[in-house]
């Protein structure tokens, strides 16, 4: 059976740090990732996906991450029940992350933070743009602005403007 889950996506609030009976410790976030997709009305929408983490991963999380942060977490799907105050049976669905990886730097994320509109003007997930300003883009090689973020659109086309690819035969794997 296979039970992997990876997943992009900003910090709706800041994770939730506590201590188990015994020391271990458990953070809960939850994470907003964009659907690939947009709406009839052209509009982006998130899943809101619950998450939790445990041990040293969580206090790390817990000291590192804040709301708005651009996070990726590597981890599998779990269901559990319970039974609340009433009597009901609560089914919960979320996934128990084993691994994470902060997506942004400490800059990008507090220039993002102080902006008008904060977190809550932006989409869920991968509006670079926004918070790019003082970054030198040269690196990537695609940009000729120094504060020109290159354009990772998934219309874009990664070649630029040529339309062929200058490729070796030999090149090819197979």
């Amino acid at each position: 059976m296979i039970n992997n889950v990876v997943l992009v996506g900003r910090l709706t609030r800041d994770p939730e740090l506590r201590f188990t009976s015994n020391g271990s410790a458990v953070a809960t976030f939850n994470l907003a990732v964009n659907r690939n997709f947009t709406n009839q009305s052209g509009e982006r929408e998130a899943d809101f996906v619950n998450c939790v983490i445990w041990r040293k991963p969580a206090e790390t999380l817990a000291n590192y991450a804040k709301k708005g942060t651009l996070l990726g977490v590597v981890g599998r799907i779990q269901t559990r029940n319970y039974e609340n105050q009433q009597g009901q049976k609560v089914y919960v669905t979320e996934v128990v992350c084993d691994n994470f990886q902060l997506l942004e730097s400490r800059n990008a994320s507090e220039q993002r933070q102080q902006q008008p509109g904060g977190f809550g003007n932006q989409d869920a997930g991968n509006n670079f743009n926004n918070f790019s300003q003082n970054q030198n883009s040269q690196s990537f090689g695609q940009s000729s602005s120094k504060n020109e973020m290159p354009n990772f659109d998934r219309d874009s086309d990664p070649f630029g403007s040529s339309s062929q690819i200058d490729i070796s035969d030999d090149d090819l794997p197979f």
